[in-house]
């Protein structure tokens, strides 16, 4: 959605930049900041800089933003917009350049006349990846000059110096991460390409641009690899890339693009012949994954408009199940995007948006669009309505399967699966679960566990693939059923949802625990679909993980020393210390490590390693599910040839 420019270049200066506190705090708890100081901290400080530069391309400013992830695996964001203002800040006497870098919640986002709409609404912004890094330089194109000012852990090092002249504006900002503070410090490409792609999607136009200097050719010399994004058609093309991989009902995307009541709101949507509901939500880009105000205005628009059609078309006057508003959302895509001047979110995270007055926006929008393209199109509004009966139909049948999945007491122990060997403590926060491939691997973790507070499921064979089923035929479905009722999850607290309830969830640690060979890890990946599919809110709270048992136990001939290995590397690092005089046992599955091994080297929380599953980009996860576990096989193939570098496969 274009911007028009609303401002000029001359009154963007050292005043429009407004100082609302110091920066002291931020390196004594960085988390509070930027959320964590793993992995996804470590990007999150990209994402920082280049919403300033997203911001330069709203209001009009610039077209081109290049992300560089240099060798060392610093990070260049360049951008050729007018370049951050570098004169005195009447204020703080210093440039206007020193003070954006170095006080926290300074930044012109703040007045109302430099940004329309912007991202990084809690202004944390550069200030914020200034004090986090070891280095950080600043390089300014502004009024014919080139200014350049150096620092370390948010202390300049230099004034603000004039290096030369130039024909162009624009920023580049280089940073080196501090890694006193942050456990990783190696950025990934695929994370950073993800956000980037929404990026472009999000802001049709902006051409952005993803170079990885790290990269090397066979012979070892340097082969930069760059993507480049750019979308034409903004959240259009997003649903279609989203939906890729599914079944569409139809081909046509509704699209909306509009201003209601000062609210400039973009939808698309489209239904596929699944049996999920894919909603993305994006509050001035910030994805909003608790959804909020926006959400809420769609989904009225949606069940009421699509309602009203339905009845005054009379295809409702023949069905004998009552129709509920989740009817209306089955296989459905949509992503909604709004820009809003003053945002209230939620919580800190900024994942709910809370203004009153967006709801009615969205709703007013999406209604008008959605009619008009319901009364233009009779054969695919007849193909929505079928299938809206089909979900309702669908439902009731599930109502029985639900119903015995529910447990009688998540406390009580009544109505827990035979198989399940359960712990003896019983707060969730104390207490893990591990789900076994297989009743051989899982007798063998029952007798290694402390059964204290480690509860075992074993699970026969491979689980049913959701991205396939219907909800009541995965409620059918006996493995799955004692999953839910292991966990103590129910489903739903209306009479007929689908959503989880996982507020008695009965453990805080879910753990997958497979062999480490190719049918581990599609079981493994079974087991994810499920969760993602049908108990995303635990995989959102961080209570998902995946064990990682070792490949090998390696031991040096004469019994000098064993060692387990999770992987060829630290085989072949074993092997060197003993100049290859050992002998190397391979655990192609779990049932041939013994009690004592399988705790020591999987279970126990001082030695094991846990992987946890999260969701850095739930559109692009939602894609590569549907990808890889849906009918269609040459997109799996070409994504497995695309990514079999990446991955740790052993035949």
């Amino acid at each position: 959605m274009s911007e028009e420019k609303f401002d000029n270049n001359e009154s963007y200066s050292a005043s429009s930049i407004q100082v609302l506190e110091g920066l002291e705090a931020v390196r004594k708890r960085p988390a509070m900041y930027i959320g964590d100081i793993s992995i996804k901290g470590l990007h999150h400080l990209v994402y920082e800089v280049v919403d300033n530069s997203i911001d330069e391309a709203l209001a009009g400013y610039a077209n081109n933003i290049y992300v560089t992830i240099n060798e060392d695996n610093s990070i260049t964001v360049e951008d050729d917009g007018r370049g951050i203002p570098v004169d005195m800040h009447e204020k703080e006497g210093k440039s206007a350049l020193e003070v954006v870098l170095t006080v926290l919640h300074a930044g012109g986002k703040f007045n109302k006349d430099s940004y329309k709409v912007s991202g990084g609404l809690h202004g944390v912004g550069v200030s914020c990846v200034n004090a986090l890094s070891s280095y950080l330089r600043a390089e300014v194109h502004r009024n014919g000059k080139i200014h350049v000012q150096e620092y370390s852990k948010g202390h300049p090092q230099t004034e603000v110096k004039v290096v030369g002249d130039t024909d162009r504006t624009g920023t580049i900002v280089t940073f080196l991460p501090d890694d006193t503070i942050f456990t990783e410090t190696v950025y990934q490409f695929q994370t950073l390409s993800g956000r980037l792609r929404d990026l472009a999607f999000l802001n049709a136009g902006i051409h952005l641009t993803l170079t990885d200097k790290r990269v090397k050719d066979s012979e070892g010399n340097p082969a930069p690899h760059s993507e480049h994004y750019y979308s034409a058609e903004g959240l259009k093309e997003f649903v279609k890339y989203v939906d890729s991989s599914k079944e569409h009902l139809f081909e046509d995307i509704i699209h909306i693009s509009t201003e209601r009541q000062g609210v400039p709101v973009e939808v698309a949507m489209t239904y596929n012949t699944s049996y999920n509901e894919n909603l993305f939500s994006y509050v001035n880009n910030i994805n909003t994954i608790e959804g909020g105000t926006h959400v809420a205005g769609f989904r009225r628009a949606l069940t009421r408009t699509l309602k009203k059609y339905a009845e005054d078309s009379k295809m409702l006057d023949k069905v004998k199940v009552e129709i509920s508003a989740e009817d209306f959302r089955e296989g459905l895509t949509a992503v909604i995007s709004v820009k809003v001047m003053e945002p209230q979110f939620e919580g800190q995270t900024k994942t709910k948006l809370g203004n009153s007055e967006v709801s009615g926006a969205v709703e007013v929008a999406v209604a008008e669009a959605l009619g008009n393209f319901l009364e233009e199109n009779p054969k695919q509004a007849k193909m929505i309505v079928d299938k809206v009966v089909l979900a309702a139909t669908a439902r009731h049948a599930a109502r029985h399967a639900r119903e015995m999945v529910q447990r009688k007491s998540p406390l009580s122990g009544g109505g827990l699966p035979g198989k399940l060997a359960d712990c003896s403590k019983r707060d969730p926060e104390l207490c893990e679960i591990f789900l076994v491939e297989g009743d051989s691997a899982g007798g063998t973790a029952k007798s290694g566990r402390d059964r204290n507070f480690q509860a075992i499921l074993p699970l026969r064979g491979k689980i049913l693939n959701v991205e396939k089923a219907m909800h009541h035929k995965v409620l059918e479905s006996q493995e799955i059923r004692n999953i839910y009722t292991a966990l103590g999850v129910t489903i739903g607290t209306e009479e007929d949802s689908k959503e989880a309830n996982i507020s008695k969830l009965r453990y805080h640690k879910i753990i997958i625990m497979t062999d480490a060979d190719v049918d581990g890890s599609h079981i493994a990946t079974l087991i994810m679909t499920f969760f993602f599919r049908h108990m995303r809110p635990l995989i959102e709270n961080g209570y998902l993980y995946i064990a990682t048992p070792p490949l090998y136990l390696c031991k040096a001939k004469g019994g000098k020393a064993q060692e387990y290995c999770w992987n060829e590397y630290q085989r072949e690092q074993f092997s060197m210390k003993y100049n290859g005089d050992i002998t190397t046992q391979r655990y192609k599955g779990l049932g041939e490590m013994d009690a004592t091994q399988l705790w020591e080297t999987t279970m126990d929380p001082e030695n094991r390693t846990l992987r946890q599953v999260t969701i850095e980009n739930a559109a692009e996860a939602d894609r590569i599910f549907s990808m890889l576990m849906g009918e269609d096989v040459p997109p799996r193939k070409e994504f497995i040839e695309q990514n079999a570098t990446y991955a740790n496969i052993d035949a």
